[in-house]
């Protein structure tokens, strides 16, 4: 009897070294594959953001055919939600419990990603890179220490806004539509926190939900209110009914429209629904390279972008979200490497909070993609951009948007 003991526990030592060797001790981790998942808006109002997914989906196809990470390749599910949060939560649950993701990744809206954040930092199973700017990802990271988002967050995006108004043109009248969630409530705070004193300039503030049909009646009373600088914090599909809209009334207030929905081809499906004078002279912020514009032809990250979305038939190319996504899942994979030859859910944690990439090839030259111990917002640097002639220009210098 004590010989056969002595020999299980033997076997057990050997299976359990095995195991950490292998990285089958961590859910979602094998010898040859890492299994990642998330959520994203395939249908819904807010289907113009699914190309994060695909993009950071064809980057991750490209390191697998260049041998992957530590010799495994990266497999990644993304399912849809609609942009409806009792989905995101049901969906994650089944990419945790059935599909034993090693990670939540890249899973994309504010309202969808707070829905999730309480049942994966109780199961502490990373939720990485969220495909949202709201400010409470980077600071509350104490209490939520499995979550990190990834792009500059909305609120210091409406302090610029504000800032550069109370700069730039003090007697504004500023009307603002926000999207009535975290969200866009973000960005309004900001906002009043970049003008400071000024913060009478606002004379009218309209709201809608993610369900509405349109946003054609808060347009309405927007320019009743005799408003001639429009904030517009809106997810694609109502900035450009808001651009529509406006044309309609006859009116053309000055617009600073947030950064999630001034992509390249969202404002030319705004500009096509209206005119060129419509969007003329629209301000926002940018950080990533625009695939549309010439000034990047023949920038090697470009060539790369354009390369990996012809390769894998990834959607248009043309589409800066497919680019935010690529750099996501460029972060993803620097955080792989810097966890470790078997990675774990601890170390991925360890990695994303203490990152300092450099290389990046999809954002703005000088943009650094860095965390660390007092820093949870990987991405903080920005410019400046108008709309003129039917594509951007940058103007001005870089600066953090904390």
């Amino acid at each position: 009897m004590g010989r056969k003991i002595y020999l299980s526990a033997a076997v057990f030592g050997a299976l359990t070294l095995a195991a950490v060797a292998t990285g089958a001790g961590t859910p979602g981790v094998t010898s040859t594959q890492i299994v990642i998942g998330g959520t994203t808006p395939l249908s819904g109002p807010a289907s113009a953001y699914q190309s994060v997914a695909k993009g950071a989906d064809a980057y991750f196809k490209y390191v697998n055919a260049h041998g992957g990470v530590n010799k495994r390749k990266i497999k990644y599910i993304y399912l849809d939600d609609g942009y409806d949060p009792s989905r995101t939560v049901d969906q994650t649950r089944e990419l945790v419990q059935q599909d034993k993701v090693f990670a939540i990744f890249n899973s994309l809206g504010t309202e969808q990603n707070l829905a999730t954040r309480p049942y994966l930092n109780a199961a502490k199973v990373p939720q990485l890179f969220v495909a949202s700017g709201a400010t409470t990802w980077g600071r509350d990271y104490k209490q939520y220490p499995w979550t990190i988002g990834y792009q500059p967050n909305y609120r210091a995006e409406g302090t610029i806004y504000g800032r550069y108004v109370a700069k730039t043109s003090p007697k504004s009248r500023i009307g603002v539509l926000y999207q009535n969630d975290d969200y866009g409530k973000d960005l309004l705070k900001g906002l009043k926190i970049g003008l400071g004193k000024k913060q009478k300039l606002i004379v009218s503030s309209q709201n809608y939900d993610v369900t509405d049909a349109d946003v054609q009646s808060q347009v309405a009373r927007l320019k009743a209110a005799r408003v001639n600088a429009l904030m517009l914090f809106a997810t694609p599909k109502f900035a450009i009914q808001s651009y529509v809209y406006a044309k309609r009334l006859a009116w053309k207030p000055k617009v600073y429209v947030n950064a999630v929905s001034s992509a390249a081809n969202i404002m030319g499906l705004a500009t096509v629904g209206t005119n060129k004078k419509q969007t003329e002279g629209s301000l926002s912020v940018v950080f990533l390279k625009d695939p549309t514009d010439s000034h990047w032809a023949k920038d090697p990250g470009m060539k790369l972008y354009r390369s990996i979305m012809k390769r894998y038939k990834a959607g248009n190319p043309n589409d800066v979200y497919a680019v935010y996504g690529m750099s996501a899942a460029h972060t993803f994979v620097e955080a792989l490497k810097k966890a470790g030859k078997n990675p774990t859910r601890e170390s991925i944690m360890r990695a994303a909070n203490h990152l300092n990439i450099h290389n990046d090839p999809f954002v703005l030259p000088g943009v650094a993609v860095q965390t660390g111990a007092n820093d949870h917002f990987p991405l903080d640097q920005a410019k400046l951009e108008r709309y003129h002639n039917g594509h951007w220009v940058t103007f001005g210098g870089l600066f953090r948007v904390r």
